[in-house]
Protein backbone atom coordinates (compact mmCIF):
# COMPACT_ATOMS: atom_id res chain seq x y z
CA UNK A 1 0.00 0.00 0.00
CA UNK A 2 1.49 3.33 -1.07
CA UNK A 3 0.31 5.24 2.02
CA UNK A 4 1.13 2.80 4.78
CA UNK A 5 -0.07 5.29 7.42
CA UNK A 6 -3.61 4.79 6.06
CA UNK A 7 -3.52 0.99 6.19
CA UNK A 8 -5.90 -0.62 8.65
CA UNK A 9 -3.88 -3.34 10.37
CA UNK A 10 -6.26 -4.11 13.23
CA UNK A 11 -8.20 -7.31 12.34
CA UNK A 12 -11.02 -6.16 14.65
CA UNK A 13 -11.59 -3.03 12.57
CA UNK A 14 -11.57 -5.07 9.35
CA UNK A 15 -14.20 -7.35 10.90
CA UNK A 16 -16.22 -4.31 12.03
CA UNK A 17 -16.29 -2.90 8.49
CA UNK A 18 -17.21 -6.25 6.91
CA UNK A 19 -19.89 -6.92 9.53
CA UNK A 20 -21.43 -3.47 9.42
CA UNK A 21 -21.58 -2.40 5.80
CA UNK A 22 -24.55 -3.05 3.50
CA UNK A 23 -23.11 -3.28 -0.02
CA UNK A 24 -20.26 -5.40 -1.34
CA UNK A 25 -18.89 -4.82 -4.82
CA UNK A 26 -17.70 -8.03 -6.45
CA UNK A 27 -15.49 -7.98 -9.53
CA UNK A 28 -15.38 -11.00 -11.83
CA UNK A 29 -13.58 -11.76 -15.06
CA UNK A 30 -15.55 -11.48 -18.29
CA UNK A 31 -13.07 -12.57 -20.94
CA UNK A 32 -10.60 -9.70 -21.23
CA UNK A 33 -12.82 -7.29 -19.30
CA UNK A 34 -13.71 -6.88 -15.63
CA UNK A 35 -17.37 -7.13 -14.58
CA UNK A 36 -18.36 -5.58 -11.25
CA UNK A 37 -21.65 -5.63 -9.36
CA UNK A 38 -22.84 -3.93 -6.16
CA UNK A 39 -24.61 -6.58 -4.06
CA UNK A 40 -26.39 -6.87 -0.73
CA UNK A 41 -24.53 -9.32 1.46
CA UNK A 42 -23.95 -10.81 4.87
CA UNK A 43 -20.59 -11.54 6.47
CA UNK A 44 -19.66 -14.23 8.96
CA UNK A 45 -16.53 -16.23 9.81
CA UNK A 46 -14.37 -15.07 6.92
CA UNK A 47 -17.02 -15.49 4.23
CA UNK A 48 -19.39 -13.17 2.41
CA UNK A 49 -22.87 -14.51 1.56
CA UNK A 50 -24.92 -13.22 -1.39
CA UNK A 51 -28.31 -14.40 -2.64
CA UNK A 52 -28.75 -14.79 -6.38
CA UNK A 53 -30.93 -16.17 -9.10
CA UNK A 54 -29.52 -19.53 -10.22
CA UNK A 55 -28.87 -18.26 -13.74
CA UNK A 56 -27.62 -15.11 -15.44
CA UNK A 57 -24.38 -13.43 -16.41
CA UNK A 58 -22.94 -13.41 -12.87
CA UNK A 59 -23.49 -17.17 -12.46
CA UNK A 60 -22.13 -17.90 -15.95
CA UNK A 61 -18.95 -15.93 -15.21
CA UNK A 62 -18.45 -17.54 -11.79
CA UNK A 63 -18.79 -21.02 -13.29
CA UNK A 64 -16.00 -20.12 -15.75
CA UNK A 65 -13.75 -18.52 -13.12
CA UNK A 66 -14.71 -18.41 -9.45
CA UNK A 67 -11.82 -16.15 -8.39
CA UNK A 68 -13.03 -12.66 -7.53
CA UNK A 69 -11.99 -9.35 -6.05
CA UNK A 70 -14.32 -7.54 -3.64
CA UNK A 71 -14.67 -4.14 -1.99
CA UNK A 72 -16.72 -3.06 1.02
CA UNK A 73 -16.77 0.48 2.30
CA UNK A 74 -17.77 1.86 5.64
CA UNK A 75 -19.76 5.08 5.80
CA UNK A 76 -18.06 7.75 3.77
CA UNK A 77 -18.56 11.47 3.65
CA UNK A 78 -17.36 14.41 1.57
CA UNK A 79 -15.53 16.98 3.68
CA UNK A 80 -15.92 20.42 2.09
CA UNK A 81 -13.18 23.01 2.18
CA UNK A 82 -12.90 26.68 1.33
CA UNK A 83 -11.10 25.95 -1.94
CA UNK A 84 -11.52 23.12 -4.43
CA UNK A 85 -8.24 21.46 -3.46
CA UNK A 86 -9.20 21.61 0.24
CA UNK A 87 -12.05 19.11 -0.22
CA UNK A 88 -11.52 15.52 0.83
CA UNK A 89 -13.38 12.32 1.64
CA UNK A 90 -13.58 10.49 4.97
CA UNK A 91 -13.77 6.72 4.41
CA UNK A 92 -12.78 3.26 5.53
CA UNK A 93 -12.80 0.27 3.21
CA UNK A 94 -11.75 -3.35 2.85
CA UNK A 95 -10.53 -4.79 -0.44
CA UNK A 96 -9.80 -8.46 -0.86
CA UNK A 97 -9.71 -11.58 -2.95
CA UNK A 98 -11.43 -14.91 -2.71
CA UNK A 99 -13.22 -17.73 -4.42
CA UNK A 100 -16.97 -18.17 -4.80
CA UNK A 101 -18.89 -21.37 -4.16
CA UNK A 102 -22.43 -21.66 -5.54
CA UNK A 103 -24.53 -23.25 -2.78
CA UNK A 104 -27.69 -24.94 -4.02
CA UNK A 105 -28.84 -27.24 -1.21
CA UNK A 106 -31.73 -25.95 0.91
CA UNK A 107 -29.87 -26.11 4.23
CA UNK A 108 -26.92 -24.04 2.95
CA UNK A 109 -29.27 -21.55 1.33
CA UNK A 110 -31.24 -21.17 4.58
CA UNK A 111 -28.00 -20.60 6.55
CA UNK A 112 -26.72 -18.07 4.01
CA UNK A 113 -30.00 -16.16 4.05
CA UNK A 114 -29.87 -16.00 7.85
CA UNK A 115 -26.41 -14.40 7.66
CA UNK A 116 -27.59 -11.88 5.07
CA UNK A 117 -30.73 -10.97 7.02
CA UNK A 118 -28.77 -10.59 10.29
CA UNK A 119 -26.39 -8.15 8.59
CA UNK A 120 -29.36 -5.98 7.67
CA UNK A 121 -30.93 -6.02 11.12
CA UNK A 122 -33.56 -8.74 10.87
CA UNK A 123 -34.36 -10.72 14.01
CA UNK A 124 -33.08 -14.26 14.45
CA UNK A 125 -35.12 -17.39 13.68
CA UNK A 126 -36.66 -16.08 10.50
CA UNK A 127 -38.87 -18.34 8.47
CA UNK A 128 -38.23 -18.34 4.74
CA UNK A 129 -40.73 -19.30 2.08
CA UNK A 130 -39.61 -22.68 0.70
CA UNK A 131 -40.70 -21.66 -2.83
CA UNK A 132 -38.34 -18.66 -2.67
CA UNK A 133 -35.49 -20.79 -1.36
CA UNK A 134 -35.96 -23.26 -4.23
CA UNK A 135 -35.72 -20.40 -6.78
CA UNK A 136 -32.34 -19.08 -5.62
CA UNK A 137 -28.76 -19.97 -4.88
CA UNK A 138 -26.39 -18.56 -2.30
CA UNK A 139 -22.96 -17.38 -3.35
CA UNK A 140 -20.38 -17.97 -0.64
CA UNK A 141 -17.32 -15.82 -1.18
CA UNK A 142 -14.52 -17.42 0.85
CA UNK A 143 -12.02 -14.65 1.56
CA UNK A 144 -8.40 -15.62 0.89
CA UNK A 145 -6.82 -12.21 1.52
CA UNK A 146 -7.95 -8.75 2.54
CA UNK A 147 -6.57 -5.34 3.41
CA UNK A 148 -8.08 -2.20 4.82
CA UNK A 149 -7.54 1.48 4.25
CA UNK A 150 -8.89 4.61 5.84
CA UNK A 151 -8.60 8.26 4.95
CA UNK A 152 -5.98 10.24 6.82
CA UNK A 153 -8.81 12.34 8.31
CA UNK A 154 -10.86 9.35 9.58
CA UNK A 155 -10.34 10.26 13.23
CA UNK A 156 -11.56 13.84 12.59
CA UNK A 157 -15.26 13.08 12.85
CA UNK A 158 -17.45 16.17 12.94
Amino acid sequence: MRKSNQEIRDPGILEEILSGARICRVAMTDGEMPYILPLNYGYRDGSIYIHSAPEGKKIDLLKQNNRVCFEVEDASEIVKGEHACDWSTRYRSVVGYGTVEILSDDESKQSGLEVIMAQHGAPELLEFNSKNIKRMVILKLCITSRSGKQSSNWENKH
